[in-house]
């Protein structure tokens, strides 16, 4: 889905308290050797993570690379746990214990990707001009391998990391995290932050400090069905009132408050010469603030038919709530851009129309800071693919938000 950039930069100056409490201070320039030194391998590890293909809806193909990546993470000293789902692949839970006693760090992200299977057939993973390339390279792979090497980057002689750290990877979050979310938002109460490996938006890296809030809904008419021809008069179109609310539908749309309304599938009919009994109509709705999904859904629920004969039945609901720019999401974007800027980096911030299970975390009060993943372009296109200069900077980036937050 095309995402679209704030058009207010964020202020840096204001009336915020001073960023999160630190850990102990570190010098982050110093880290970029060690990741430039592995961008080989950590090329490898995408490569790697992106040929175990995981489509949403195949089950078998994502446990394979769950388990596959609990072995990865394992080898890191983390203990890994496997939460079942009957409709989805597992979710993978991975903990790692640490030095000091501060609450853990959440890393956030998903193994399911939009391309079904033997999607590698004509979009094998490569590498060519600076790029690599292939089904879920960027969203989001390629954040999976950051994880492991930022993790890595962390240990000290003894193995042992500076905090405690949760990875948590889930199955369906292409779908809509109907059997993640709530592991999701019980991991997320427990932590001090979350960091979601999602990609970055743009060329430049910029992090996601706000994501509209989802919502699917299905409008079903049922009319009268009749002959064409012969009894026309006795019909009553589910098309003709369906197209008749869509007009209502589309007028619901509000700009300004960036509440987005749009029909995007449509069925009905059985034969042409038939008047149809029966028409549905898909829709999508994003919401940039949270009491806006009440106000959306009482509208949609409250449409009456128009042709009274005909009946009008809602079913669906805001599904995401909205990732909001709130005082913790500011605090933890600053802090990162402390730390950028020590690599010689100005991080920037964009506010998108997308949703991810940030937005979860960050309803519920968790300081959230998203697109914490590769740089790269053609999420969910043919052209997806990340850029390769960006890994080392991006891995480091997170190492140190795990460190000091």
């Amino acid at each position: 889905m095309k995402q679209k950039r704030n058009s207010a930069k964020a202020k840096t100056g204001g009336g915020f308290s001073p960023p999160f409490p630190r850990g102990r201070v570190i010098d982050v320039p110093d880290r970029l050797p060690w990741f430039s030194e592995r961008q080989r391998a950590m090329l490898e590890t995408i490569r790697q993570i992106v040929e175990i293909e995981s489509p949403s809806d195949h089950k078998t193909s994502v446990d394979r690379l769950s388990r596959y990546l609990a072995g990865k993470f394992e080898t890191l000293g983390g203990h890994s746990k496997l939460h079942r789902a009957l409709d989805f692949g597992d979710h993978l839970q991975v903990d790692f214990p640490g030095r000091d006693r501060r609450k853990p760090v959440l890393l956030l992200g998903h193994l399911d990707t939009v391309y079904p299977l033997g999607s590698l057939a004509n979009m094998p993973c490569r590498e060519a001009g600076g790029r690599l390339s292939g089904p879920g390279v960027l969203d989001m792979k390629a954040g999976i391998a950051l994880m492991l090497y930022a993790v890595d980057a962390l240990r000290d002689q003894g193995g042992r990391l500076p905090r405690a750290i949760i990875v948590l990877l889930v199955s369906d979050e292409e779908v809509g995290s109907s059997s993640s979310r709530r592991i999701t938002e019980e991991l997320a109460k427990r932590s001090a932050a979350v960091f979601v490996l999602e990609p970055s938006y743009g060329p430049k890296g910029a992090l996601k400090t706000s994501r509209k809030g989802v919502g699917e809904y299905s409008l079903k008419v049922t009319g009268k069905a009749a002959h064409a021809g012969l009894d026309f008069d006795q019909g009553h179109s589910a098309i003709v009132e369906l197209a008749r609310q869509i007009e209502r539908i589309t007028k619901l749309v509000d700009r300004k408050r960036g509440l987005t309304v749009n029909v995007g599938l449509i069925q009905g009919g059985t034969r042409v010469n038939v008047i149809p009994a029966e028409a549905t109509a898909r829709i999508d709705v994003r919401v940039l603030r949270a009491p806006d999904s009440a106000g959306i859904d009482r509208k949609l629920r409250s449409l009456k038919a128009i042709d009274r004969q005909c009946k009008l039945a809602v079913a669906g609901g805001v599904n995401r709530p909205p990732m909001e720019r709130t005082r913790g999401v500011v605090e933890l974007f600053r802090h990162a851009c402390e730390l950028a800027k020590q690599m010689g980096w100005k991080l920037e911030e964009a506010a998108v129309g997308g949703g991810s299970d940030g937005n979860f975390t960050a309803a519920l009060g968790i300081p959230t800071l998203d697109g914490l993943g590769a740089v790269g372009e053609g999420a969910h296109a043919p052209s997806e693919s990340i850029t390769i200069s960006e890994l080392g900077r991006r891995a480091a980036l997170l190492a140190a938000l795990i460190e000091t937050t």
